[in-house]
């Protein structure tokens, strides 16, 4: 086949999950072309079967805000046209999922069908798609679409709570490249960090207030006064400042690194004992599941699609959101016997191969050929 796949170039989830598909199924041999404003953070490697269309928008001084929908649908058009697309897949609804539509219509007076498959992601439906400013238009473009999906079954629930949707919601989950994200030996790099032994402890996100990262510092305080730990805060936003400053009015500045952005993510969960993830919401954990395959348990809030992937009681703890003292409870009760970290760490990475990339690949590529063939039937 040759996919169109449209998303955000950058560390986020969902350019994440849409960029590693798109890796993947070039490696299986489909011919896959990414649209988007800058090239994608992961698409880091050089494919025959890899191609990559800059979307340019017009700075014409008329507009107060770049027209980005409008140059998007304007080179889905001339990619699709050029290209001899099969079919488009867009990961997060604004504007993507409306762009491509647009471009559809457009193609149609070309004589050309496109099937369009949107992937929902998150914030797209629990975030901006509430607003009534965007709702119109979300709701639209999921009904229009040939093929919708959603990364866990919270979030299928609550796209059909927020909209009026009239088309069926696939649910496929994120994946994990278990090929990338497994246990490295690091040792030496873990002594660095943990000199005496202390227990290693790992937060990753994008710093924003709905990921509570205030919380990890709180949780973290209240670790250390049972067990010798550090912190290490990896990511970058918003919120970092008020995290340097309440580890230090609380402090344990002395024992959290602020690592900023990182590639090689899986090489720092490579040395860490526990996951920390107290997010206010989670359509489904992707970076709890890259913790888990490399052997790190997992304490989460409940929210959102985290109790499908973390385990209470076997993969790790859930809690609810702000329960800082229960989170914090249970990661001591890990911590502070080792066989039973080394279980529970035993247990996360069963739980992150039912994730693997190769057992959730073939799910979209059925599902591409089920779209296709629904075209077929049509026509």
């Amino acid at each position: 086949m040759k996919i169109g796949i449209v998303c955000y170039p950058t560390f986020g989830g969902s350019g994440v999950v849409a960029t590693e598909l798109g890796k993947a199924l070039a490696d299986r041999g489909h011919q896959v072309h990414f649209v988007t404003y800058n090239q994608p953070a992961r698409l880091d490697l050089f494919s025959e079967n890899l191609f990559y269309h800059e979307v340019s928008v017009s700075n014409y001084p008329l507009f107060d805000f770049p027209p980005y929908e409008l140059a998007l649908a304007s080179r889905l058009v001339d990619v699709v046209r050029f290209e001899k697309l099969d079919l488009l897949h867009v990961h997060y609804a604004i504007p993507h999922a409306s762009a491509a539509f647009m471009a559809k219509q457009i193609l149609m007076t070309y004589g050309i069908y496109i099937p369009v498959v949107t992937t929902l992601h998150g914030t797209d439906i629990t975030l901006v798609g509430k607003d009534r400013t965007f709702k119109p238009v979300v709701t639209f473009s999921i009904n229009k679409s040939d093929g919708v999906t959603a990364v866990s079954e919270h979030l299928r629930n609550d796209t059909f709570d927020f909209f009026e949707i009239e088309n069926d919601i696939r649910v496929i989950p994120n994946f994990i490249d278990l090929n990338r994200f497994n246990l490295k030996p690091k040792d030496h790099f873990k002594k660095a960090i943990a000199p005496n032994g202390e227990k290693i402890i790992i937060h990753t996100s994008n710093f924003r207030k709905v990921k509570r990262t205030a919380d990890v510092i709180r949780i973290f305080a209240k670790i250390v006064e049972k067990i010798p730990a550090k912190l290490l805060m990896v990511g970058d936003g918003v919120e970092r400042s008020q995290c340097e400053q309440l580890a230090r009015d609380l402090n344990v500045c002395d024992e959290v690194r602020f690592l900023g952005k990182q590639d090689a993510i899986e090489e720092i969960l490579s040395v860490s004992d526990l996951f920390l993830m107290p997010s206010e919401s989670e359509s489904f954990g992707l970076a709890a599941l890259e913790a888990m395959a490399c052997k790190v348990p997992v304490i989460s809030s409940n929210a959102g699609g985290l109790p499908e992937l973390n385990a209470d009681g076997e993969t790790g703890f859930l809690k609810n959101v702000g329960d800082v003292n229960g989170m914090a409870e249970k990661a001591i009760y890990i911590l502070e016997d080792d066989e039973r970290l080394k279980t529970f760490k035993e247990n996360a990475l069963a739980r992150a191969k039912k994730f693997d990339l190769a057992n959730i690949l073939p799910v979209y590529e059925n599902y591409y050929l089920e779209v296709l063939e629904k075209l077929k039937e049509k026509a």
